[in-house]
């Protein structure tokens, strides 16, 4: 069975970390299941993402260190560090917004996978932290770089230097998360059908206009939404329909 599972319901997808025993500590095969869902949300007609995690306690605790820490300086800088990446980068970049529902604590890989979400929705007992220098590395999924994006520098300094943990009150006040609720994923749930009930091509270009103003993917963001204009052209047809008529395109007037 998947430890990541994907539930579509019309416009709205539910994705859960299903590693209860391990407070939903993410392992490589659990990074893979993350990129097939997207695979699969990218050709989906779904307008809203919800990402939380199973049982009470935690969101995400992070990478499962006993699958990491065997691994050669090389091995993980080359491999496990890169893979986060290109799975979070992945995920920060659908073209639909995803609301993370934080129903218990999410800590240094889950505190970073929180990151790539657009809105985010927290329990009153749920923390936030970057533990990873009391184990001897440092935050390796983006936690210096989307995080430094989204939180003040002294916080994230306090989180990364210190290893503490910053309160759901704390977080709400410095505008980490967007609301505090007793159900995080019952009103996370709520977010997703308000985006669910709003123009889709707007949603997507918003978000996709925002994103880029923070640097996230901004190249490719620029020229997809180029694309998006020029794709439905009358300039385009016609380009189409020469070629396929072997003719010179006629593009009207060029004075």
């Amino acid at each position: 069975m998947s430890e990541v599972t994907l539930h579509i319901d019309g416009p709205i997808a539910t994705l859960t970390l299903e590693n209860e025993a391990k407070y939903n500590a993410l392992t490589t095969a659990m990074l893979r299941d993350l990129t097939a869902h997207c695979d699969t949300l990218e050709a989906s007609s779904v307008r809203a993402v919800v990402l939380t995690g199973a049982g009470p306690k935690a969101f995400c605790t992070g990478a499962d260190i006993i699958e990491w820490a065997q691994l050669s300086p090389r091995d993980f800088a080359r491999h496990w560090v890169r893979l986060g990446h290109r799975v979070f980068d992945r995920i920060a970049r659908l073209p639909m917004p995803m609301i993370g529902a934080l129903n218990g604590h999410a800590m240094g890989g889950g505190l970073e996978l929180a990151a790539c979400c657009d809105l985010r929705v927290m329990t009153p007992r749920a923390t936030l932290a970057l533990p990873e220098t009391g184990v001897g590395i440092v935050p390796g999924w983006s936690g210096t770089q989307r995080l430094a994006r989204q939180i003040p520098p002294a916080i994230l300094k306090e989180m990364a230097l210190l290893g503490r943990r910053i309160s759901s009150d704390r977080a709400l006040a410095m505008g980490i998360v967007n609301a505090v609720a007793e159900d995080a994923r019952a009103e996370a749930q709520t977010m997703a059908a308000e985006i669910a009930a709003r123009a889709p091509e707007a949603t997507e270009v918003g978000k996709t206009l925002i994103a880029a103003a923070y640097d996230e993917d901004t190249d490719a963001a620029l020229e997809a939404l180029g694309g998006w204009i020029q794709a439905g052209s009358p300039e385009k047809a016609e380009g189409v329909a020469a070629f396929a008529e072997k003719r010179s395109p006629d593009f009207g007037d060029k004075t």
